[in-house]
């Protein structure tokens, strides 16, 4: 039996240790915003945070996970109402929002450790998320007027 803690409740899941942690938060949980994407972790659709890091759950096992605290973009913020989230709406950052999970939580679990980035930082963090509708400069605009530095 595999425990741990999705958003802030206690969580176990007793099948097979190596299926990946995104399936579990989908299908067993009906956690559906961290999406599939590649499947392989190169587009970060499915970024979590597993004890406050960045991971692609696509390639996570279930195993990696025992006794782990693993957040998604529905327990970011309670009312989704995080500083992130507040910026991806103001500057209109989404055009289809399929990707926009993953992208607030990579920049998440950068603000947590670094919270007042530069371009260079922000560039750095989030070269792992692949997204098609070329809003880049939004996302760095976003997280930016999240973490109150000017651009």
């Amino acid at each position: 039996m595999i425990r741990l803690r999705v958003n802030g409740k206690a969580a176990s899941f007793d099948g097979d240790p190596e299926m990946p942690l995104l399936w579990f938060l989908r299908d067993r949980l009906q956690l559906t915003g961290a999406k599939y994407g590649c499947g392989m972790g190169l587009c970060g659709a499915c970024t979590v945070h597993l004890d406050g890091e960045a991971v692609r759950s696509c390639l996570t096992p279930m195993n990696a996970v025992a006794g782990k605290r693993v957040t998604t973009i529905e327990g970011l913020a309670v009312k989704g109402d995080h500083p992130l989230q507040k910026a991806w709406e103001a500057i209109n950052v989404p055009q289809c929002g399929y990707c926009q999970s993953g992208q607030i939580m990579q920049a998440a679990a950068l603000l947590a450790k670094k919270p007042k980035p530069g371009h260079a930082d922000i560039d750095e963090a989030m070269q792992g998320n692949i997204w098609r509708c070329s809003t880049y400069q939004r996302i760095r605009q976003a997280i930016q007027q999240a973490a109150g530095v000017k651009s």
